[in-house]
C-alpha cells in the first residue's frame, strides 16, 4: 500500500452548536465540545483508521493542548512528525454552528503559521510515496515556504501529489492565480463548489472542473449533499456519484477531510473513479453522523 505523507495544519476545534437562532448581543443556548481538528490532521487520522500507512508533518505548541493532539494522532496510528514551537500555542478554531447547521469558523493558526522547510523530515520524501498537501499551508503566509518546499521535494523524488483547497474565503484573499501557480504539477486537486468558483469563476461544478483540468490532470469536486464528481483532462465527461444517505446530521465539521481520506487510498490503488468517489462519500457520511472532526474510537 502506498504510504501517504500529509503536510498540513493541526488544530483544536471548539465547536459551539446553537440550539436556537442566534440572539445577537445576547445569550443563545448551545452544546459546546472540544475536538482535535485541522484539515491535515483530520485527513491523517481518517487515513490511519482506514488502514493506510500515513505520516503527518505539522507544528504544535509546547502546551497541554498540543501534547493531547500529538497523543491523539499516535493513538489513531498516525506517524506524527510534529515540531514543538516554544513560542506559539497550538492552533485553535472556533466553529459556530447555527440551529440550521450552517458553520462559521474563526481560526487562530498558532504554531501552524511557523511551519518551515526545516521542519520537513527528508526521510519521508521517497519515490513511491504520495504527498497530500493541505491548502492552508500555502494560504498562510507564515507556512507557505514549507508548503512550497514540500511540493518541490515531492516532485524531485517522483512522488505523486494531491492538494486540497482548504477554505473559500482565505483562498479568495490569497488569489486564484498564485494558488494555481504554487500547486502546478500536482496530479490531483480536491475542491468544494465554493472553492472551485474562487479558482475559476464558474458556478457549476462540471464547468469549474473542466477549467481546472488545464492545471491539474485530475480534479475532484465535493458537492456535499449532491455527492462528488471526478473529472480528467483525458475524458469528455465527468464521473458523478451521489452522496451516501445520512440518518442524522450531528456535525459536518471535517466531513470534507474525511471524504479526501476515503478517496485517496482507492485512487492510489488505481481503482475506478466511481469506486474512489463512493469510498469518499462513505467516510464523509460517517463523519457527519458523529460529533467531531476526527474518527470515533
Amino acid at each position: 500500500m502506498t504510504r501517504v505523507v500529509v503536510v498540513g495544519d493541526l488544530m483544536t476545534d471548539a465547536v459551539a452548536r446553537a440550539r436556537y437562532a442566534l440572539a445577537r448581543a445576547s445569550d443563545t443556548p448551545a452544546i459546546v465540545t472540544m475536538h482535535g481538528g485541522g484539515s491535515g490532521a483530520n485527513i491523517s487520522s481518517w487515513l490511519a483508521v482506514e488502514g493506510a500507512e500515513v505520516a503527518f508533518i505539522g507544528r504544535r505548541g509546547a502546551d497541554i493542548t498540543g501534547r493531547n493532539r500529538d497523543m491523539e494522532l499516535m493513538g489513531y496510528g498516525v506517524d506524527a512528525r510534529l515540531v514543538m514551537d516554544p513560542e506559539r500555542p497550538t492552533g485553535t478554531c472556533v466553529v459556530l454552528v447555527t440551529h440550521k447547521g450552517e458553520r462559521t469558523m474563526l481560526s487562530d493558526p498558532g504554531a501552524n503559521a511557523a511551519l518551515s522547510p526545516e521542519d520537513l523530515p527528508r526521510d519521508l520524501f521517497t519515490q513511491g510515496a504520495h504527498l497530500h498537501l493541505s491548502g492552508y499551508t500555502l494560504i498562510n503566509e507564515g507556512s507557505r515556504d514549507a508548503g512550497l518546499a514540500a511540493l518541490d521535494m515531492a516532485r524531485r523524488v517522483g512522488m505523486s501529489i494531491s492538494v486540497d483547497c482548504a477554505s473559500s474565503a482565505p483562498l479568495e484573499r490569497t488569489g486564484a492565480e498564485p494558488f494555481l501557480e504554487w500547486t502546478n504539477g500536482a496530479k490531483l486537486l480536491f475542491a468544494n463548489i465554493d472553492q472551485a468558483k474562487v479558482l475559476t469563476g464558474r458556478d457549476e461544478a462540471e464547468a469549474a472542473a473542466k477549467v481546472l483540468t488545464a492545471w491539474f490532470p485530475q480534479v475532484v469536486i465535493k458537492m456535499t449533499a449532491e455527492g462528488a464528481l471526478w473529472f480528467s483532462n483525458g475524458r469528455p465527461d465527468p464521473v458523478r456519484v451521489a452522496a451516501d444517505p445520512v440518518d442524522k446530521i450531528v456535525d459536518g465539521t471535517g466531513a470534507g477531510d474525511a471524504f479526501c481520506a476515503g478517496f485517496l487510498p482507492a485512487w492510489l490503488e488505481g481503482k475506478p473513479p466511481a469506486e474512489a468517489l463512493s469510498s469518499g462519500n462513505r467516510l464523509a457520511a460517517k463523519a457527519i453522523m458523529h460529533l467531531g472532526a476526527r474518527p470515533p474510537f
